[in-house]
């Protein structure tokens, strides 16, 4: 599916309708040029009826394939050069608008759809530059063989830069758009999960006491001798302390979940507490070392953001580490410095310099998601994050985040 809606081209086409028409009757009651009037309305009716079709399937779907697309673009090329044409050919001054569909086709659709239309472009250029129908003016128009090879090489030229021009900046735009809404959507879970853990958190507290009451009564009960005689009455006392002891287990478990920090979002915490928590919740088999240079740590409000962009630094150093895993805290005045390093291989040179933007990955088992969604997360905090590797070799991460503007 495209990004390209079949209403917008609608509106596009009507706007071009428009202006062939008033062209075409400026040029011949006005300028009194003569050119075949009735097929140029006949082309314009075609397109008044394509419109009118494109109307109709907008009901149904108003958003149409990269396929579709390209049809809908092939036509509006087509149907120019078939009023170029009629119209005097390449030394048509409206020749330029040829370009209009290969960049909506660059901007929009895949590559293989971009190139085939430019071929087509192309070769209908080459058309027209020797089949045509003259304008007759009334006074000589003599154009120099040279100035025209010059025209219809600077119309190819300009086709083929256009259109790889915009689709590389076009492509390079829908990344990050992506990409950026790939952010969105792992920070909107990333504080679903904190909500689910105060949540919890809060469970475990509430609960707990009413919990102790039941198991009080049922004691209570248990000592009653009159009550025990009965043994269906015994029974279902036994049944109630069983399930209260599984319910007692339940938010035990609950309690020791280590995204719980605490059940107030705007509990202060030490990021040495976020790097342990998402390297508990990520590792299996390595050693994290941490070092705050005998810092006192100054706490911060816990932020999803800080917390997700942390977890994805970290988990990457787990998953590239060959054992270790090292995290350096300074405090500088006001300045958190946090520099997140491992014992794995380093970056490659080749992607090093690439970080940071979207779908770069060291492998190709991810989307190379994980590194720029922190950068923007870090930086949307009015932080600064920096890549590189150390004199051996090995990759290392350093964050700066201001402790006043959290």
């Amino acid at each position: 599916m495209s990004n390209i809606l079949l209403s917008n081209l609608i509106k596009i086409r009507w706007i071009a309708i428009f202006g062939q028409l008033i062209a075409i009757l400026f040029v011949y009651f006005i300028l009194k040029i003569n050119i075949f009037l009735i097929p140029c309305i006949f082309a314009l009716i075609t397109s008044v009826s394509v419109n009118f079709y494109s109307y109709f399937l907008q009901k149904k779907k108003n958003n149409i394939s990269d396929k579709q697309a390209f049809f809908f673009l092939l036509y509006d090329t087509i149907q120019l050069s078939v009023l170029l044409y009629l119209t005097g050919g390449i030394i048509n001054p409206f020749i330029i608008l040829i370009i209009a569909p290969i960049i909506i086709s660059a901007t929009y659709l895949v590559a293989i759809w971009t190139i085939l239309l430019s071929l087509l472009s192309i070769t209908l250029i080459f058309t027209l530059n020797y089949f045509y129908i003259p304008l007759e003016w009334n006074e000589a128009i003599i154009i120099p063989r040279t100035y025209q090879i010059g025209l219809l090489l600077s119309l190819l030229i300009a086709i083929i830069f256009i259109a790889v021009y915009v689709y590389l900046f076009a492509t390079s735009a829908r990344k990050i758009s992506d990409a950026l809404s790939e952010t969105k959507l792992q920070l909107s879970n990333q504080k679903k999960i904190t909500e689910v853990g105060s949540l919890s958190a809060a469970a475990v507290h509430e609960l707990s006491t009413p919990l102790n009451t039941i198991f009080l009564v049922l004691n209570d009960f248990l000592k009653d001798k009159k009550l025990i005689k009965n043994l269906d009455v015994l029974e279902d006392i036994e049944l109630l302390k069983s399930e209260a002891e599984r319910c007692k287990n339940i938010l035990l478990k609950l309690s020791k979940n280590p995204q719980n920090l605490k059940d107030n979002f705007l509990k202060k915490v030490k990021i040495s507490d976020i790097v342990k928590i998402n390297f508990e919740k990520f590792n299996t088999n390595k050693i994290l070392k941490i070092n705050t240079n005998n810092h006192v740590e100054k706490e911060i409000i816990f932020k999803d953001e800080i917390m997700y962009a942390v977890g994805n630094l970290i988990q990457n150093a787990i998953i590239y580490s060959e054992k270790f895993v090292f995290v350096d805290i300074k405090i500088n005045t006001n300045i958190y410095n946090i520099i997140i390093s491992d014992d794995g291989p380093g970056f490659p040179k080749d992607i090093i310099e690439k970080l940071g933007q979207p779908y770069v990955s060291k492998n190709k088992k991810g989307l190379g998601l994980g590194i720029f969604i922190s950068k923007n997360l870090i930086e949307g905090l009015n932080g600064e994050i920096f890549f590189n590797n150390s004199k051996n070799n090995k990759a290392v991460v350093e964050i700066n985040l201001n402790i006043n503007k959290l």
